[in-house]
């Protein structure tokens, strides 16, 4: 059986629990509770300003770096970390956020690349050089045309060394669109023979866009294993599921040679690829962690406003639900997370990019193992929800909302749905491994007179794969049906009911979703 693992999270007593609209049952006030658990998770640290004024590596005075972002790292193999950060800026900018100042004196470069020795990351991360083209000044290393609707710029996505050869995989950005979204030309490989300081970009490396703007693999993270190199790819912006594809480490930059998950085998055909976890994924960062044993992938989701973690024994999943680590409630602007590859032990380093004041701060959270079967789906217990009603990845079909009064089976919250004629369903889409088995359970509780309750999955078609039926349940009952994915690799699960005619409510809580062959 596969076990999960969880963030060791400090507690943060004394918040208070806002009264929200109820279902029936919270309005009767339960007396089986005692007390409410309103402990608050403080998930994340932020251990140094790596970019900037004020940061530790006083950039722009060393290399006329006064604004960035991102900050990809990977161990270049002989070392050093190598890190490149996106579109930059000298002492021109005023910000906020990029491209803001006198075009005179902002000094935009498209890309820089940096190199760090440091291996105590607990009071930061040194910059200990750049690729430069005069002293004093970290250089563009990757060129772009700065000219929108044809090449506005150009930005690393993942890096990956190779024995002494570095490769940057980039994306060629045609224009930025609305918040979260931009439409990229293409994603390419670039090359480096000397540590980074000269790159060649190949050609015949790339992976060109689709007139839709929706290839799978215009963003990627890159990691190693068994003699593979692997892409965990997403679409242009912020809002596209993560795919899989890899190559041996010798034909990195042999397009035709790079197979893609197809579910079941590779492929060599790109359109085969099917999701591993399911988006809004943005800017992904993969690696293996030796301490939990167990292949992780950070990045931002959008609709949470959140940087998010999940967990896999394997590279084709299945992947845990997401795990909060930092919100954009506690770093406003948040975005750009990238694990540092030197993290050990339970402590998790990765860098993070903040919109204001536009530059990298390295932070850190803790890993445990929680001794639990991974569960595919996120936010199980309701828990992360703040509000009355339903949010991502959440979503309400017909008349319900969030208990936050200590009604559910466990926690604080448990969803209801509550309404009298047709269906009233809480539903959520996952990624799963197609014709594997899984087993979906939820503890639900219902009025005595609701007699058509149902736990199920679909396919994101409509069409019914398993679904458990039942009658009424007046004390919380632990709900399970079992069935076979097929070919699909997104499906839909659900819990509620069918009304009648009747007033009637259903409470739902501790979903679960487990692979089980």
């Amino acid at each position: 059986m596969r076990k999960r693992w969880m963030l060791v999270l400090p507690a943060l007593i004394g918040a208070a629990v806002v009264p929200t609209e109820q279902s029936p049952a919270a309005q009767a006030a339960s007396a089986d509770r005692q007390g409410a658990r309103i402990a608050v998770p403080a998930p994340v640290e932020r251990i140094a300003k790596l970019t900037g004024p004020g940061s530790i590596n006083d950039t722009e005075a060393r290399f006329a770096l006064k604004a960035t972002d991102l900050g990809v790292l990977w161990d270049n193999g002989s070392g050093e970390i190598l890190t490149a950060f996106g579109d930059s800026y000298g002492s021109g900018w005023t910000g906020p956020g990029g491209g803001a100042g006198d075009p005179a004196t902002i000094d935009w470069r498209c890309n820089l690349l940096f190199r760090s020795k440091d291996r105590n990351l607990a009071d930061g991360m040194s910059l200990d050089s750049a690729a430069e083209d005069r002293p004093g000044h970290a250089k563009e290393f990757l060129p772009c045309k700065k000219i929108d609707r044809d090449e506005h710029t150009v930005i690393p996505t993942g890096g990956i060394a190779v024995g002494k050869r570095q490769y940057v995989q980039y994306m060629s950005v045609n224009y930025w669109g609305p918040a979260g979204s931009w439409f990229t030309n293409y994603s390419g490989f670039a090359y480096s023979d000397d540590n980074g300081e000269t790159w060649t970009k190949d050609p015949d490396a790339r992976w060109q866009n689709t007139e839709a703007w929706d290839d799978k693999f215009q963003m990627v993270a890159l990691v190693k294993d068994k003699g593979y190199v692997y892409m965990v790819g997403t679409p242009n912006g912020r809002f596209g599921s993560a795919h899989l594809a890899r190559v041996p480490e010798q034909q990195v930059l042999q397009k035709k040679a790079w197979r893609y998950w197809d579910g079941r085998t590779w492929s060599p055909h790109e359109t085969s690829a099917v999701p591993i976890a399911v988006g809004p994924i943005g800017e992904v960062s993969v690696q293996w962690n030796a301490y939990t044993g167990k292949w992780l992938m950070l990045y931002l989701d959008e609709h949470r406003a959140a940087i998010v973690l999940r967990s896999a024994e394997s590279l084709t999943g299945p992947w845990s639900g997401e795990q909060v680590v930092v919100k954009g409630t506690e770093y406003p602007g948040l975005y750009g997370s990238f694990i540092h590859p030197w993290s050990s032990g339970p402590d998790l380093y990765f860098t993070m990019s903040q919109w204001d004041p536009y530059n990298v701060f390295l932070m850190r959270t803790k890993l445990t193992d929680d001794g639990q079967v991974t569960n595919l789906v996120t936010d199980p217990g309701f828990e992360a929800q703040t509000t009355g009603t339903p949010t991502a990845p959440w979503q309400l079909s017909g008349t319900g909302g969030i208990d936050r009064t200590n009604l559910g089976h466990s926690g604080t919250n448990n969803a209801f749905v509550r309404g009298s004629i047709g269906t009233h369903q809480l539903q959520q889409t996952v990624a799963v491994r197609p014709y594997h088995r899984y087993r979906l359970s939820a503890w639900i509780r219902t009025a005595e007179n609701n007699n058509e309750t149902m736990l199920g999955v679909r396919t994101l078609r409509g069409r019914t794969i398993a679904q458990q039926s039942g009658g009424a349940h007046p004390q919380y009952t632990k709900v399970s049906v079992e069935f076979d994915a097929g070919q699909e690799s997104l499906i839909q699960l659900y819990g509620g009911f069918f009304g009648h005619g009747q007033d009637v409510w259903l409470q739902l809580d501790d979903v679960a979703l487990e692979e089980i062959r």
